[in-house]
């Protein structure tokens, strides 16, 4: 698995790194095809001005498999709560694939 980061108004801490690393890492439990060198997961993090508090932070999750691209998109105040609710999403899709695949 390959798991890049991109940033844009939002940078994250050494700490916070770690932590976003460890959250889509659990994401192999559902599917071993994650592991493999051949998927890319891709986490892209906009901050944003808006009326919202609970809608300055937008995350993105995209989890690109051989023949599959699987995309989760969360809006909310911090970047850790919004990674958390991408993966939450990306479960579901990740045991359909997997049931589809398998």
């Amino acid at each position: 698995m390959r798991l890049t980061h991109y940033e844009k108004g939002y940078f994250y801490t050494a700490k916070e790194l770690m932590m976003l690393a460890k959250k889509v890492g659990r994401l192999t439990r559902y599917c071993n095809k994650i592991k493999d060198e051949s998927s890319v997961v891709h986490v892209e993090t906009v901050s944003r001005n808006t009326k919202k508090e609970k809608d300055s932070v937008k995350v993105m999750i995209t989890v690109t498999f051989p023949r599959k691209t699987l995309r989760a998109e969360s809006r909310k105040k911090d970047a850790l709560s919004a990674i958390d609710r991408c993966c939450e999403k990306l479960e579901s899709q990740i045991e359909k694939y997997k049931a589809q695949h398998a």
